[in-house]
């Protein structure tokens, strides 16, 4: 786990690197998992203008939450929208008015809200052992270093193309291995033709408020639910690719300020903000920038184009999710490889604790799901049962903090 020296003064050459992996950052979120927005959308029977305002509202919340907290503590703090909540969006709005849903957002973004304030998340993270939180950071992201050769497969000379370009790079200037795929990648695409932007023009979103209607089945069919799979699919799995990383923020603003983030937003369609996993780690790392201390530039980057992303709607989110899917997963898996690498290393390190790791890395892999809950939950789960089996007792931090609480 790298520590993060002090701060120390940005010079113009400091940019590039941390500024592109923000950019990488946004073109992955977008890119690979947006389309979930507009099927849920699809599915309530949502207005265009409606269905604008939920991409103004959830880029211009993440954009400013992660300018914001990225400002304040000099640390690559990405956050986005919750994607696991998006996928689940697709089937609970088919059965839920689109009113009490955003009334299901609000109560949801004020559990976060006090969740944050009464400072039980970051004791939680505390607790969780080194080596099974860097298994778990590697097993999640372990399908996106897959996908990046599974492209092989799908588009051999696209992606083929992006791989020999990084290891060339990497051999004989490994800084700027991830900028020049992006580059090479879109002038590859742009030369075959294969983003169309002749018919783009850029209109400005118009947000749309909703009141909010608050019902017991919305309650429970939707904020519940909704507050469970993102504190389990975002928050837990977002911090501890932080912790990865050496980088000390406390969750209880980072989880205060983007709960009420999603409270402001509700009205105009905003499911929920919250810290990111995927995409933060392709900002966390070296990748980033060698020094730590300047990786923070990357989501103040990132908040920036999501910002600019979201006055313009969904004007600009539909070049994203036009490029093609193989050059997103590529991209995105390449960008990670030195983060799961990382990752691994750390979580095989200490012999003592490597059973537990590797079995936490490997169901975190499996990504599975169970009661509706993703697979970085419970990947933690699995490994601290493993922890706590293989090593005869729980963490010692744990078991203090319950003894204190019975005190």
């Amino acid at each position: 786990m790298a520590s993060v020296p002090s701060h120390s003064s940005i010079r113009w050459r400091d940019l590039p690197h941390p500024v592109v992996a923000g950019l990488i950052s946004v073109i992955v979120n977008y890119g690979g998992t947006f389309i979930l927005v507009f099927q849920a959308a699809k599915v309530a029977g949502l207005s265009p203008a409606l269905t604008a305002s939920w991409v103004w509202s959830i880029s211009i919340g993440v954009g400013v939450t992660g300018l914001l907290l990225s400002g304040m503590f000099r640390e690559p703090i990405i956050t986005a929208w919750s994607t696991p909540a998006a996928a689940f969006l697709v089937t609970a709005l088919a059965s839920t008015s689109y009113a009490e849903a955003v009334g299901a957002y609000l109560i949801s973004a004020l559990a976060f809200v006090i969740l944050g304030l009464s400072g039980w998340f970051d004791r939680v993270i505390r607790l969780i052992p080194p080596g099974v939180a860097a298994g778990l950071l590697a097993g999640i992201l372990l399908q996106f270093g897959i996908k990046a050769f599974g492209g092989m497969s799908i588009d051999p000379l696209l992606a083929g193309l992006l791989i020999a370009a990084y290891v060339v790079l990497k051999r004989f200037s490994a800084r700027y291995a991830v900028v020049g795929i992006l580059v090479l990648g879109l002038t590859f695409l742009l030369i075959q033709n294969r983003v169309d932007l002749s018919g783009l023009t850029l209109t400005l979103a118009a947000p749309v408020f909703t009141m909010p209607v608050f019902s017991l089945n919305a309650l429970l069919s939707v904020a519940l639910p909704l507050f469970l799979i993102t504190l389990t699919g975002q928050y837990m799995p977002g911090m501890l690719v932080l912790r990865n990383e050496g980088f000390k923020t406390s969750a209880n603003p980072i989880v205060t300020i983007t709960g009420l983030g999603s409270l402001l937003m509700a009205p105009f369609g905003s499911h929920a903000l919250n810290i990111a996993a995927i995409t933060a780690a392709i900002c966390t790392g070296r990748e980033a920038h060698e020094v730590p201390s300047k990786r923070w530039i990357a989501g103040v980057a990132a908040g920036i184009f999501y910002i600019l992303i979201g006055l313009f709607g969904v004007t600009l989110a539909a070049v994203f999710t036009a490029f093609p899917a193989t050059f997103i997963t590529t991209l995105a898996g390449l960008a990670l490889l030195g983060t799961i690498g990382s990752s691994l290393a750390s979580a095989m390190a200490d012999a003592k604790t490597r059973e537990a790791s590797l079995i936490t890395f490997l169901a975190a892999a499996a990504n599975i799901t169970l009661l509706g809950i993703g697979g970085a939950f419970w990947g933690l789960v699995v490994g601290l049962m493993a922890y706590a089996v293989l090593n005869g007792r729980l963490p010692q931090r744990m078991l203090k903090s319950a003894g204190m609480r019975r005190g």
